[in-house]
């Protein structure tokens, strides 16, 4: 596919300083780009690599003397490099109809033009809306609901009763609706507490790789609207996430903790059970947060502590040896002061 830059500048509503009638061919970034590809330009660090790049044209906020060829105002380079990228995406690629080396029970229901790709298996009373793509080895449940436009990647398990919403995307290896982490000691006997409850996954919502999504012990893990997780991302039993919440690679989510709308979640981050972070509030990456958050906390640490005191402690850590050294040296006088003045 080609574009005009004019088409491109129209469709993500920039404005083009230059030969608006380039053709592009598809998106890169500065060092890989080559002719007939456009680029974007957003950070002042990346300024040698705009210096030797050969993209035919460029997504900028505002317009650089660096580069020599046509640009693209536009209000947010990042953003409208997602836009442009995805017009020049490959489509996703679809088996055609229900494979024959399927098994999807008679029970089930199967909506319009979906994709079923060998060895699926999809269990009793199970509905799967119009336009859906499962992969191999993706193992739905008994009565599972699956909305229109839903993509699940190669080897995810969707256990028996979750209802997974419309323009989901589950990345490969991820589990949903396993068994929550619930037990209770008699005497010192760990017995297990039936996780009766579900999983509830609404509209676009994109789940990383190898997530895993426990099922709620009552009741149901609920994950909200426009939610997006990284890979390995652990969500415990009766967590509630609250729409357009961001969770970043390895954080995990202790059971019915509830988790607010818009909120940032770090890498590495760990989250006790039934604590609340409420919306927006922001988690810096391998905090430990053991106590509720307010509405648009920004925290880092463990335990978790306002962002800026953290900066300060942080700062403090690498001198504590030099601080060790002198405090020895102190005492030391002291104790000679108090030899003379006996």
């Amino acid at each position: 596919m080609a574009l005009t830059l004019k088409e491109i500048a129209d469709i993500i509503g920039g404005n083009v300083l230059g030969d608006d009638q380039v053709l592009i061919t598809g998106i890169n970034s500065l060092d890989e780009a080559s002719e007939g590809e456009i680029s974007f330009f957003a950070d002042p660090r990346f300024q040698d690599s705009l210096i030797k790049t050969k993209a035919s044209a460029l997504l900028v906020s505002k317009m650089t003397d660096i580069y020599e060829g046509p640009q693209v105002i536009v209000s947010n380079p990042m953003l409208s490099y997602a836009k442009v990228a995805t017009l020049f995406s490959s489509p996703l690629p679809r088996f055609p109809g229900v494979s024959d080396k399927a098994f999807v029970h008679e029970s089930s229901r199967i909506g319009k033009d979906v994709s079923i790709y060998p060895l699926v298996y999809v269990g009793e009373d199970t509905a799967i809306g119009d336009h859906v793509v499962l992969f191999p080895g993706v193992f739905v449940g008994d009565r599972v609901k699956i909305g229109s436009n839903t993509v699940i990647y190669p080897n995810v398990t969707i256990l028996h009763g979750c209802r997974i919403g419309s323009e989901v995307i589950v990345h490969a290896g991820t589990v949903i609706g396993s068994d929550g982490f619930g037990f209770v000691r008699d005497g010192s006997v760990n017995v297990k507490i039936p996780q009766m409850g579900i999983v509830q996954i609404d509209d676009r919502v994109e789940i990383g790789a190898n997530n895993a999504v426990d099922r709620a012990a009552l009741g149901k893990t609920w994950i909200k609207r426009g939610v997006k997780t990284d890979n390995l991302v652990q969500i415990a039993h009766n967590v509630v996430i609250g729409e357009d919440t961001v969770i970043v690679a390895q954080a995990a989510i202790g059971g019915s903790a509830f988790i607010g709308k818009g909120v940032i979640i770090g890498g590495q981050v760990a989250i006790s059970d039934h604590v609340r972070i409420e919306d927006g509030a922001m988690i810096g990456s391998q905090s430990g947060v053991a106590k509720s958050l307010s509405r648009g906390d920004v925290v880092s640490g463990t335990p978790a502590m306002p962002h800026r005191l953290w900066l300060k402690t942080r700062g403090l850590i690498t001198r504590l040896p030099d601080f060790a050294k002198r405090l020895r040296h102190l005492e030391k006088k002291m104790e000679e002061l108090e030899k003379r003045n006996k």
